[in-house]
């Protein structure tokens, strides 16, 4: 049997899947991904891409498709409301409107809201483009992992020609039921499973529902619970409506004369005529894996986390865990950090995966289950401080205080290392930019003036490491209109900031030293596990 050589195989074409391998292509990874399914997702599920997420998406070029494919541009026409029945009482509107707004001050990217069904294809193409190889109707049969790679035998199922790929890293992208993760015997913990539901896409003339378009409904009505929403295809909806196997139903129970039933009750329109596409049960439930990783093998996405889709977080976090894994993969692969960088994907991405679910678990009490509401139910940290303020912890990032807080306020931000570098407002040669512009790609040293000891430092360090250190500082050329870097990095006008790859703060000082550039590359060894871990470099802020 002939074995095929690449550096990391992704197993599933998901959100997870697809975002992995476009932006380990995006770093020149050799990526094979394989997906058992002869195509990517043909089910709309998850839509709206937070702008954290389109800051990660730009990296890999892909933002202007996204925001073309987004039937609501920026986001800004979208609403959520709590309601009996689309035309019935509003019990409760989560988002109104230009609400979304409120973002603009913390990121310099609109939200898109391009569907799974977009989305998926768009970042294939984007990886195959990069150069990542893509083989759909292929499963992974069985693998083994040694302390030197992973070896995966895999099956065309066409066909039942079998054949091997030896690779140094596999991402386990394969969904919540992940025959990976469960070979490797990793088990799960949380709520487990909360409801089930009938997704239905349907089809009606657009003209009917036209008013109601950019509206997400939950939906309480006295007859059942469901959601209503509209797709990126003119004239076609969701409409999910809950079940309950311990009663004795089944997704069978809905025949489409049953369906179109639903669909009339929920939408307030007993002569509405309509053409079903698809029925498809579906489980919602909220469980993490007690890890992300065994050895050479990661979980991405469902097969690390399964979330209520309540808040739209689990397609979000599904990219932004093949981004982490991306820069730290691309990074140990090509001799620029040590094997321990990866030791930080774990608890980085379970600690956003908790409070992802957590946040989400709350939405569906709010929303579709106020009877399971109880003290059990966690006390979600906010929408804004999951997407914008969680704060990561690992060796990765050198934290300068004791504040055990998993979270801040994203409005209000400390610069401190672990969390996301804050959005300044900048003008760089007469253009308006952002201080988000600068990271995503390369490790940047960002201070309040240009040149100087610390862009010195950052340029001999990266030379003597073999990386690419930016340097960013306030000059005649790039200016700060609102005076506010400085303050918001917490840096001083003589400190430095250092901003990760994903643009996480990952060490800062607030005043300058003698031996800069020892200080630094002290600073960047430790972050990279370039050195065996130590003291706290001189220099850090206290």
């Amino acid at each position: 049997m002939d074995t095929t050589r690449v550096q990391v195989l992704v197993v599933g074409a998901g959100l997870a899947g697809t975002a992995t391998a476009m932006f380990l292509a995006d770093r020149g990874i050799d990526t094979l991904v394989v997906e058992r399914h002869p195509g990517t997702s043909l089910h709309p599920k998850a839509a709206g891409q937070n702008p954290r997420t389109m800051e990660l998406l730009r990296t890999a070029g892909v933002v202007d498709e996204v925001l073309a494919a987004s039937p609501f541009t920026g986001g800004h026409n979208f609403e959520i409301k709590v309601a009996t029945s689309v035309h019935g009482t509003v019990l409760k509107r989560i988002v109104a409107g230009d609400e979304t707004r409120l973002w603009d001050a913390l990121s310099p990217l609109p939200m898109g809201m391009a569907t799974q069904v977009q989305l998926e294809p768009i970042m294939v193409d984007r990886a195959r483009e990069l150069g990542a190889r893509v083989r759909f109707d292929t499963e992974l049969v069985s693998f083994d992992q040694d302390t030197l790679g992973v070896t995966a035998r895999l099956v065309h199922r066409p066909t039942g020609t079998l054949s091997q790929v030896r690779a140094d890293y596999v991402v386990a992208a394969d969904g919540h039921r992940s025959p990976i993760r469960e070979q490797l015997g990793i088990s799960r913990h949380g709520w487990g499973s909360l409801s089930h539901y009938a997704g239905i896409v349907f089809d009606t003339d657009p003209e009917r529902l036209a008013d109601v378009a950019s509206t997400l409904f939950y939906l309480q009505h006295p007859e059942f619970t469901g959601v209503f929403g509209s797709t990126h295809v003119r004239g076609r909806h969701i409409f999910a409506v809950e079940y309950d196997p311990a009663r004795g139903e089944s997704i069978s129970d809905f025949t489409p004369e049953r369906c179109t039933a639903l669909i009339r009750l929920g939408l307030d329109d007993p002569a509405l005529e309509l053409e079903l596409r698809t029925v498809q049960a579906w489980e919602m439930a909220a469980r993490v894996a007690d890890t992300f990783r065994d050895g050479r093998v990661f979980l991405a996405g469902d097969a690390a986390k399964v979330t209520p889709p309540t808040g739209g977080l689990g397609g979000n976090t599904a990219i932004g865990d093949g981004f982490d894994l991306a820069w730290k993969l691309a990074a140990v692969l090509r001799g620029q950090a040590g094997p321990g960088l990866l030791d930080s994907y774990d608890p980085e991405r379970r600690t956003v995966a908790e409070l992802v679910v957590a946040e989400s678990l709350a939405n569906y009490v709010d929303r579709m289950a106020p009877q399971l509401r109880s003290d059990a139910v966690p006390i979600p940290s906010g929408y804004l401080e999951v997407v914008f303020g969680v704060r990561q912890r690992s060796e990765a990032v050198l934290i300068d205080d004791e504040d055990p807080a998993p979270v801040e306020d994203p409005r209000k931000p400390s610069g401190r290392p672990g969390f996301r570098a804050p959005h300044v407002p900048l003008v760089l040669d007469g253009v308006d930019m952002s201080t988000v512009d600068f990271f995503g790609r390369d490790w940047v040293l960002l201070t309040g003036t240009e040149g100087g000891v610390w862009h010195e430092a950052a340029k001999h360090v990266a030379g003597r490491l073999g990386i690419v250190v930016r340097t960013v500082g306030l000059g005649p050329g790039l200016t700060d209109p609102e005076d506010r870097l400085v303050e918001a990095y917490g840096i001083g006008h003589g400190g430095a900031s250092l901003v990760r790859p994903d643009g996480v703060v990952a060490w800062r000082t607030d005043f300058e030293v003698a031996d800069a550039a020892g200080t630094l590359q002290s600073v960047l060894s430790r972050l990279l596990d370039r050195v065996p871990s130590g003291a706290v470099p001189a220099g850090t802020a206290r």
